[in-house]
């Protein structure tokens, strides 16, 4: 199994510092692999990153609330997660991983302690990746829940399974940005697909891994015009992630603030940011009602 560069320790103050409440969209906790053994057949196994040091970067970034997401390492074991949310109070809710095989106690479970939504894995490097008839099983049981649909998906995805996806009526997340193409930019075919359907109202958009994505490196600027595309076509509908600790990482992995002063490149106006980084999360994870 290949080695992944660990999550950089010694993480600064952005400048500026972020509104208060402000929410991290996505991060994945990983514990000891004697507590929290990772699932038969996973492609990786990240370097150990603890709640404990999550919340001591949110601290130093000013971040107060978070989403934690399920790791596809750990499968539909959610020890970690259930563990995180007990550590976090109030302050964090998290998206599981499920799947037909998860029972309805085992959903209720995950909802009392805090799970809002569900990620579905279409990225086959991941080797998870649920069958059509699977996805198409699971929508009603966490429509019922109220939960948000959260899509990890490769490279034309999107519109490959344009079918399965146009039907949803919940609130549905794309992760990293689509995985758009940044040599092509906002010509993408996939930004096209993304932006026609942040137009339909209950589609939104996770900023994040742009300094991944990026083709032209640091301070990645080709991620600038398609992050404002995206802004452009739903400010309501945009959300922020560091994707600590930043799994799959195979170049040294940026400072967070880095990473947070990118998305103010993205929206350098401040009334953008709010809804980014403290509403537009506040209202999908339900962290004010």
């Amino acid at each position: 199994m290949p080695e992944y560069f660990p999550f950089e320790r010694n993480t600064r103050r952005p400048k500026p510092m972020p509104p208060p409440k402000s929410c991290d969209s996505q991060f994945h906790v990983f514990g000891s692999r004697e507590k929290y053994p990772v699932r038969p057949g996973t492609v990786y196994e990240a370097p150990e990153a603890t709640f404990a040091e999550v919340r001591k970067m949110h601290k130093i970034l000013g971040i107060e609330r978070g989403l934690i997401v399920q790791s596809t390492a750990y499968g539909l074991d959610h020890r970690a997660v259930l563990d995180a949310l007990v550590e976090g109070g109030g302050n964090y809710r998290a998206c599981g991983v499920i799947n037909e095989t998860v029972s309805d106690s085992e959903l209720r479970k995950l909802h009392e302690a805090g799970v809002r939504g569900a990620r579905f894995n279409f990225y086959k490097a991941l080797n998870f990746a649920p069958s059509p008839e699977s996805f198409s099983r699971s929508i009603p049981r966490i429509q019922e829940l109220g939960w948000f649909v959260k899509l990890h998906l490769g490279a034309g995805d999107l519109i490959e399974y344009d079918a399965l996806f146009k039907g949803l009526k919940m609130n549905v997340v794309i992760d990293h940005m689509g995985r758009a193409d940044m040599a092509v930019g906002v010509k993408d075919p996939n930004v096209l697909k993304v932006i026609e359907l942040l137009k339909t109202g209950n589609w939104w958009i996770m900023l994040s891994n742009g300094h991944k994505l990026s083709k032209t490196g640091y301070p990645w600027n080709d991620a600038i015009p398609i992050a404002r595309a995206y802004i452009e076509a739903a400010p309501d509908r945009v959300i922020w992630a560091s994707d600590w600790p930043h799994p799959l990482s195979t170049e040294k992995v940026p400072n967070d603030a880095d990473l947070m002063e990118l998305l103010y490149r993205y929206a350098p106006n401040e009334g953008e940011r709010r809804k980014i980084l403290v509403d537009n999360p506040a209202a999908l994870f339900g962290f004010d009602r």
